[in-house]
């Protein structure tokens, strides 16, 4: 690590960091943000051949992605809790034996009963590690640079969700839906390899004590934010679980130029990401008020605005790029809001973000069955442009060194 690095870096946290170079650790995690939506989401290609060789309806192989979903909210709330007296990195090592497990346990399932109860192990892992990846970025990186460290770590969750999908559907029509997840499984192993040789130790923080969520949410501000956040989110999850039937209802394009558009939309999301993070060193007010409005913007523009195919595309994208800084902009709200209680914040951020997801795909689907893909669209833009008015108007943004001083003030 340059002396430069360890210049930046407080001297309770440089201990901690060893000789091991940070920033290679934050690679490493983005790794394993990468592996765990990778595997996720590979059910979601993979339905109709898992559904044949279990013997069950697509619906019900379908639940593999929904039991994940579910362990994972409440792994978020629990986990840190649980986890409280470990150090860090055994517990982010343990995460990774988790999802090497699960993805093995899948390949090798015989029935769907067995396969289920392994993509628990899942949920564990992804819901323990949103809950723990602000609070380690803060450790290992200086302060003015957890928002880069953020924006890197939760790149992988763009890579992931654009992988994930025709990776299955390649491996799985080339040798069959089991070696997806032996894929998924090699791709765990190489992270926890490269984990185990960066990751410093990071010993538990001597808190006073663990405070709940609902402690949290009585804290000066912290309920009207998380609210800004459950809308930015359901708004955005009630227009993405629609995102084919929407494209294709909009304007008239083939398979070819849908899947594009949607290679596009995760191009896109990734370079957002990517920009989150220097948009946050800038203003973190900025970046919670213009992504969310810039996706309201643009699903609006697609059914308000009568554009051919490459002016959907570009709006398509547009969507990609503005939401990829919603869910790091968020992550860094919390550590910089409540810095003393970082992992049950990010806990709770979690919960509000699986949350968001089932009562944004619940509000697409009600919206859809009344008024349309067009009802859709309005209404999801509408609920992203109160998030950003809730959020400018009265969210509360702490700096960055206000974080410092309490981390500090804790880690004494």
């Amino acid at each position: 690590m340059s002396d430069h690095v360890i210049d930046d870096v407080p001297s309770g946290i440089a201990d901690e960091m060893s000789d091991v170079t940070p920033w290679m650790a934050v690679f490493s995690l983005a790794m394993g943000v990468f592996g765990l939506l990778t595997a996720e989401y590979l059910p979601a290609s993979l339905l109709t051949p898992m559904a044949f060789d279990l013997g069950v309806s697509e619906a019900l192989a379908g639940q593999a992605v929904t039991v994940t979903a579910v362990v994972a909210l409440f792994a978020g709330l629990l986990v840190p809790h649980l986890t409280r007296k470990f150090d860090r990195r055994v517990v982010l090592l343990s995460f990774s034996v988790l999802m090497i497990a699960s993805n093995l346990l899948v390949a090798l399932s015989s029935s769907l009963i067995v396969l289920l109860v392994m993509r628990i192990l899942l949920g564990i892992a992804l819901g323990g590690f949103w809950s723990m990846a602000a609070a380690v970025a803060m450790r290992l990186v200086p302060a003015k640079r957890v928002p880069r460290a953020l924006s890197i770590i939760f790149s992988g969750i763009a890579v992931g969700t654009v992988v994930s999908v025709p990776l299955g559907s390649y491996l799985g029509g080339l040798y069959g839906w089991r070696s997806a997840f032996f894929a998924a499984a090699a791709v765990g192993a190489l992270t926890l390899i490269f984990q185990w040789f960066t990751l410093p130790a990071m010993a538990p923080r001597k808190a006073l004590h663990t405070a709940s969520v609902m402690a949290l949410l009585r804290r000066p501000g912290i309920a009207i934010g998380m609210m800004g956040c459950v809308l930015a989110h359901t708004g955005q999850y009630s227009l993405f679980t629609y995102i084919r039937p929407a494209l294709e209802s909009v304007s008239q394009i083939n398979v070819d130029e849908l899947s594009l558009m949607l290679l596009g939309f995760g191009a896109a999301n990734f370079v957002g990401t990517l920009l989150a993070g220097w948009l946050m060193e800038r203003s973190l007010r900025a970046t919670l008020v213009l992504m969310p409005a810039l996706v309201g913007i643009a699903a609006l523009g697609m059914v308000l605005i009568p554009v051919q195919t490459t002016g959907l595309a570009l709006l398509v994208a547009l969507w990609g790029l503005a939401f990829g800084g919603v869910p790091v902009a968020w992550s860094n709200w919390v550590a910089r809001a409540v810095p003393d209680q970082a992992e049950t914040a990010g806990g709770m951020v979690v919960a509000a973000v699986q949350s968001s997801i089932a009562a944004g795909a619940a509000l697409g689907g009600l919206v859809f069955g009344l008024g349309g893909v067009t009802g859709v669209f309005v209404t999801a833009g509408a609920v992203m442009l109160l998030a950003a008015l809730v959020i400018g108007r009265w969210v509360r943004v702490a700096t960055p060194q206000h974080g410092v001083n309490a981390v500090l003030a804790t880690h004494a």
